[in-house]
């Protein structure tokens, strides 16, 4: 008698799916701030770095576009790595003072910035998973 090892189904695309929701609900809250109250704050920071302002305008990417195909499941992975991008980013322009620094409750100052990056660089090695508008079979989902 030969029995076949059935393998119960994971949680992994329901877990994908939190992790994607989470990261790009909570980024988009950021991105959605700025549509609302401009960007002049970043364009003077971008200034300030000796680069071109039109650059300030890759905030909109990163915050709001790349969240929302994150959400979506479209182009995931790549959205992720804009993210990533976008952090690394704002840490240098925005919050380079603060890396070695402890907030007043004593966590790290970029605790947030560290999870966006941790969840993006998650989402980008594991994908969208199959409840996405991309599916599994998406190159680059």
């Amino acid at each position: 008698m030969q029995t076949a090892n059935v393998v119960p189904r994971g949680m992994d695309d329901e877990g994908k799916l939190l992790l994607r929701a989470a990261l790009a609900i909570i980024l988009l809250f950021h991105g959605v701030s700025k549509l609302a109250g401009g960007i002049g704050p970043i364009v003077g920071m971008v200034q300030g770095a000796g680069l071109p302002a039109v650059f300030a305008y890759g905030v909109y990417i990163g915050e709001v576009v790349a969240p929302l195909l994150i959400l979506v499941g479209l182009f995931t992975r790549a959205s992720a790595l804009v993210v990533v991008v976008n952090m690394i980013v704002a840490i240098l322009l925005a919050h380079s003072a603060q890396f070695f620094t402890l907030n007043e409750t004593g966590g790290w100052a970029l605790e947030l910035q560290g999870m966006f990056i941790a969840a993006a660089l998650a989402v980008a090695l594991l994908g969208a998973g199959r409840y996405s508008l991309g599916g599994t079979a998406g190159r680059f989902n």
